[in-house]
Formats: C-alpha cells, structure tokens, sequence
C-alpha cells in the first residue's frame, strides 16, 4: 500500500479498517519523504516487495496521484472509478 498523508492518521484508517495484515509493506508518505504522484515512491514500494513493475497492478482513486502515476513506473494502474473523474482516466482496468 501507499498512501499520502500522516503516518498516525493513515495507520489508524488502516486499523480500523481491519486490513493491516493484508499487505506485505505500507509505505505512509510522512514516513517516506515523498508523495505521489512521486515515481520514487512506487519505486521503492517495488524494491521493499523484491518485484517488478510488470508483475504489479496499483490499485487507487486519483486519476493522476495514482492511476497515472503508477502507469508512468510500468504498473498496471486500476482506477476505483468515482463519477467525478469519469471520462478523464486512462487505465488498464476499471
């Protein structure tokens, strides 16, 4: 998982929400130094997982933090489609 915003706040979402243990590495933007739509930050996420980019797929909401974002390092991007954006993504999956 990556994730913008602070580490406290992101970490209590994801507890509460009851899905810590679903992934292997969480990388929280305040703890990283970098923010997406920042390649590096999907970069590293790839390092710490030990794989590549074509074996991967990001999954987000923001058309450009992380649909384009994730596309533009090689990922397969999947858009968790809102109306909002509609007409204004490309992604490999909707």
């Amino acid at each position: 998982m990556i994730t913008n915003g602070f580490d406290r706040f992101q970490m209590n979402n994801i507890e509460a929400l009851g899905i810590k243990e679903y992934f292997d590495a969480i990388l929280i933007s305040e703890n990283e130094g970098l923010r997406k739509p920042d390649p590096a930050i999907f970069e590293r996420a790839l390092k710490k997982l030990n794989v590549m980019a074509e074996e991967t797929i990001f999954v987000g909401d923001h058309p450009i933090h992380d649909v384009a974002a994730s596309r533009a390092v090689g990922m397969q991007g999947w858009w968790k489609e809102d109306r909002v954006a509609k007409n204004k993504v490309t992604c490999d999956y909707v």
